[in-house]
Order: structure tokens, then C-alpha cells, then sequence
């Protein structure tokens, strides 16, 4: 879930004051995004939807020489980002907003690799299901962050083509806007990156290997020449979420899915997209036995790309917690529910459900109870137990409409190296609850848009 726009404002400098000033300035903006990109016209098309690969996800802290210890406190910090956040709109009493920040205090938790023009660029994105907006730094760049690779170069590519603004694919940005007859667009994400460019189409090269690479045509994509924040070591954004301009919704057939393998494992994750996004193989492959479970995703009008699900209720072990389903549900407002998302690390629980999970958990663990302020959480235990004392930590499980989500203890407690503590890797939100990633270790989980869908099933994430 890495970040969704905030539709609530554009992106412009914090020194516009003025209504004539902010017009002025954003008006030069785009009459300098057209004089340095081509604008060659086409309309957009959409594929055949025939199309599957796979591909590898690098989660964003891979490869960074970071403890183990480290390694969970930025987890915890990228988390805890987004309560800071939401805090900060919910103070000006505006609800629509603050259920937009809900998920915009992330710079995104897993990488992929792709390659656009022809001849192809490679580089790296941003993994986003919260957005829908595909998007790379272009040259030559007016304001762009620093990245891994250079500036896409669309003068350099023999395929690229910038929309008309009569484009249907124009008329699908949330504020479109139009310069010289060229479609241009502004998103911004909450407080931590904003682009600004040209909508265009450009042919892009996906697949992990030789055997599952695919091009694909007229893929309409943000050339960014204005862009700022973290991009976490990246070069863009591609966005999965359910809004039309997205890639899943753009390629189709609308599915894709991903295993996750565990948080401090060396070994890449996994997604796997159209065709080749299905759970068959990974049920029989499994240890575990279990079947298929799937659920239905529930819209949001006020979020409308994000992938809400129906909680009814958590359990720990066989025993139900005493949570009133209210506590999930999705408020006239726009605020409250439940998001599942690979861009969040640890998951945030709505606060009453929260309580009633620490409630529980002092309950079920016979141990003294501690705080862990050296990673941030604060529902810990003394650990490892004494030797005349037996614990057995619950499983997890959410209940959501028609299937449970069974979460064993490593899904969703955590060992601090430098403390000891046994520690529940879940934070309390004043607003709404988010599945993080680390609760989605070793599922392989699939989002079935085009039937509304959520399936997943328990799956040795490292070998399939």
C-alpha cells in the first residue's frame, strides 16, 4: 500500500500563499513540463488480456547490511509514520482527509523491476496497491529526487507517444488537467513524494526471466519532470490499486498476487500477475493442508482504489475476543474499515480492537508484561520464559465474511534482539485498521479484481 494520492491538495511549493500566486506557479509548471517533453500524440489502447508474468519483489531494506534489530525498528517506523499522519489531519476535524491519510505516510515496501521504451530502460518501482498511477522520473528533469538509474529519456525512445486530452485515458486522472493539448497530471502522496508530468503511452517490458518476459504496448504512465520526496531508492511508483489507470486494470485480466516470504529471509518474494496469478499450484505444494479461502472486497466510495474487506471479528487461539464489528466497519464519513496491504510493515489495528487483542494476549501469556520502547511497541513480554513456566502463544485469526485468516505466532509477535521481549507486531490507529505485510508472511494471496475478490492460502513463500 505503499501511498495513494491525496486528492485533498495539489502539489505545489509551500511558498505559493495565493490563489493568483499558486495558479501562476502551477501554470508555469506545466508550460515547462511541455517544453521539455515530446509530445507526439496517440490515443490509448488496452491490452488483450492475455498477459501473465512473474516477477521478483526486493523488499526495500534488502541488501542494506541493517541488523536484525534495525531491521524492525525502521519496520516499526515506516508504521508508525502513518499514525503520526493521520494524527496530524485529524487534528483540523477534516474526516475525508484523514481517511485518505490512512495509507499516505509510506515510501513502500517492495520493489520490482521493469523496462520502458524501446530501446528498453530497466529500472525499479515502487510496488503501490494504494494508487493507481504508473510513473518515472523523466529527462530532462526540473526538480526530480535522486535514483538508482538515469532519467527516463522519452526524445530517446521510439514508442513513446504523449496523450491528447481528449484521451479517455485523460479523462480517467482524478484532476486532469490540459497544456497545448497534451494531457498533464499532478498526484500527490500525503507528505512524501509528489509528480507532476505528462500522461502518455509507452511500451514496457515485464518478467522475472526470459521464459515469462513480456512487451506490452501503449501502457499509459506519468513521465514525471516535477517530482520530490522518497522513493525508496527507487525510480517510480506503479500502482495496483482497483482505479482504472493502474497497471493490473490496464493490462488485464484483472489478478495478480504475491507470497511473501518471511521478514529477515535473504530470499525474493514473489508476484505473479494475470494469467499467471492463480492459487492452484500452491495449494497442492503446501504443507499445511489447508484450502483456498477467499473473501469479497467491499468499496469504499471515499477510497475507491484501495482493497477493503469485511473483519467481522479476531480470535486468539478458540477463543473469540469481545469486539464489536462496528469497530471495522466503514463510517459514512469515508474513515474507519479494513485495508489489506503490502506496503504497510506491521499492521495497525483500530484502537478499541487493539485493546481487546493486548487484553487477550496478557490474558494467554503467563508472563510479565513489558514495553519494548527500543522498537516502539508496547505490548511485550519478558522473554524467553522461565524454565518452570509453560507458554504457549495463540495463533491469530481474522475473521473476515466467509473465511478465516489463520496467522501463526511468528505472523504476528516478534523477538527484539536487544531486549528480549516478545513483542506483538501491531500498533493501535485511531481511525481505521491496515494488514500490514508482516502479517502476510508465507500466504500466497490473491486479488481477483475482476470477480472482487480476495483468496488466499498458507504457502512456503521461499520454494514456490
Amino acid at each position: 500500500m505503499g501511498n495513494p494520492p491525496d486528492y485533498s491538495k495539489p502539489p505545489l511549493p509551500a511558498a505559493c500563499r495565493t490563489r493568483y500566486c499558486c495558479h501562476r506557479m502551477a501554470s508555469l509548471a506545466l508550460f515547462l513540463i511541455l517544453l521539455v517533453l515530446p509530445a507526439r500524440s496517440m490515443p490509448a489502447a488496452h491490452c488483450d488480456g492475455n498477459v501473465g508474468f512473474e516477477l521478483k519483489l526486493t523488499h526495500v531494506d534488502a541488501g542494506a547490511s541493517y541488523t536484525k534489530v534495525e531491521l524492525l525498528r525502521r519496520a516499526v517506523a515506516r508504521s508508525k509514520a502513518r499514525v503520526a499522519a493521520l494524527q496530524a489531519v485529524a487534528a483540523v476535524a477534516d474526516p475525508v482527509a484523514a481517511a485518505r491519510v490512512l495509507v499516505t505516510a509510506s515510501t513502500g515496501e517492495y520493489l520490482l523491476g521493469l523496462a520502458i521504451g524501446t530501446p528498453p530502460l530497466f529500472y525499479t518501482a515502487v510496488l503501490d496497491t494504494g494508487s493507481d498511477l504508473i510513473w518515472t522520473q523523466c529527462a530532462p528533469c526540473l526538480l526530480c529526487v535522486d535514483q538508482p538509474t538515469p532519467y527516463f529519456d522519452a526524445k530517446r525512445s521510439a514508442t513513446y507517444r504523449a496523450l491528447p486530452c481528449r484521451s479517455p485515458r485523460c479523462g480517467q486522472l482524478y484532476y486532469p488537467a490540459c497544456f497545448q493539448k497534451v494531457c498533464v497530471y499532478q498526484y500527490y502522496y500525503g507528505d512524501t513524494a509528489s509528480t507532476a508530468g505528462v500522461l502518455a503511452n509507452e511500451t514496457f517490458t515485464f518478467g522475472a526471466s526470459n521464459s515469462t518476459k513480456v512487451r506490452v504496448p501503449n501502457v499509459s504512465f506519468g513521465c514525471g519532470s516535477i517530482n520530490a520526496g522518497d522513493l525508496a531508492n527507487s525510480s517510480g511508483m506503479v500502482g495496483f490499486g482497483r482505479g482504472p489507470l493502474s497497471l493490473v486494470s490496464q493490462l488485464g485480466p484483472s489478478r495478480f498476487s504475491y507470497c511473501l516470504t518471511s521478514y529477515l529471509s535473504p530470499t525474493p518474494s514473489r508476484l505473479y500477475f494475470g494469467v499467471f496469478a492463480n492459487l492452484n499450484s500452491t495449494n497442492t505444494s503446501s504443507s499445511s493442508g489447508s484450502p483456498v479461502q477467499s473473501t469479497p472486497f467491499v468499496v469504499n466510495p471515499s477510497l475507491p482504489s484501495m482493497y477493503f474487506l469485511s473483519l467481522r471479528g479476531i480470535s486468539l487461539g478458540a477463543r473469540r475476543l469481545p469486539i464489536d464489528p462496528l469497530a471495522f466497519a466503514i463510517n459514512d464519513d469515508g474513515t474507519g474499515g479494513v485495508v489489506i496491504d503490502s506496503g504497510t510493515s506491521i499492521t495497525w489495528l483500530q484502537q478499541d480492537a487493539y485493546e481487546a487483542v493486548r487484553r487477550g494476549l496478557l490474558s494467554a501469556i503467563p508472563l510479565p508484561a513489558m514495553n519494548d520502547t527500543d522498537i516502539g511497541l508496547d505490548t511485550c513480554f519478558q522473554w524467553p520464559p522461565p524454565p518452570n513456566v509453560t507458554v504457549t502463544v495463540p495463533d491469530f485469526v481474522l475473521h473476515f465474511d466467509g473465511a478465516n485468516m489463520t496467522l501463526p505466532p511468528e505472523n504476528y509477535m516478534l523477538i527484539a534482539s536487544t531486549t528480549g521481549y516478545l513483542c506483538l507486531a501491531m500498533v493501535p490507529s485511531g481511525v481505521g485498521t491496515i494488514i500490514g505485510n508482516y502479517q502476510q508472511q508465507n500466504l500466497h494471496i490473491l486479488y481477483d479484481i475482476a470477480n472482487s475478490l480476495l483468496s488466499f492460502v498458507p504457502a512456503p513463500c521461499d520454494i514456490i
